[in-house]
């Protein structure tokens, strides 16, 4: 698991003065690139220089407990399943002030050629990365498989 901690900022709130739905998907993509960020180069090396992208192909939230403006959310990311071409990441976003669950997202990622825009079979170093972080109790039987 890789954890960020991101504290909420006031263009992240709705008038509410909790943070908006759809922010979660910016905040899950803040986490990936941390994840990514032991690869050579980090994730910027990885859609910049190597043109290896991970677009987002499904992605599904729970809320479970609002955040506010000038609260913070911890941001743990694992890896729930690994494909020969796929990997789906789970991000749990706590309120770092007490704890709660305030949101989990799954997203099912596909490396792709960033050139010729297909699908292509993931990067050895990207596979090793994710298989150090795949949460075991949430996986499939099949999570190491090729799928």
């Amino acid at each position: 698991m890789v954890s960020l901690d991101r504290p909420i900022k006031f263009e992240d709130v709705d008038a509410a003065n909790i943070v908006f739905f759809a922010r979660f998907l910016n905040y899950a993509h803040e986490a990936m690139e941390r994840f990514f960020a032991p690869l050579d180069g980090g994730y910027a090396g990885l859609i910049l220089e190597r043109r290896i992208g991970l677009p987002a192909v499904r992605v599904e939230a729970d809320y479970a407990a609002p955040v506010r403006y000038g609260q913070a959310l911890r941001i743990e990311t694992s890896v729930v399943r690994i494909g020969r071409r796929s990997a789906t990441l789970r991000y749990r976003m706590h309120r770092a002030h007490d704890g709660v669950l305030s949101a989990e997202l799954r997203h099912t990622v596909v490396t792709t050629d960033l050139v010729q825009l297909v699908s292509v079979p993931m990067p050895e170093d990207v596979r090793a990365l994710l298989g150090a972080h795949l949460d075991l109790e949430q996986a499939p039987s099949s999570a190491g498989q090729p799928a």
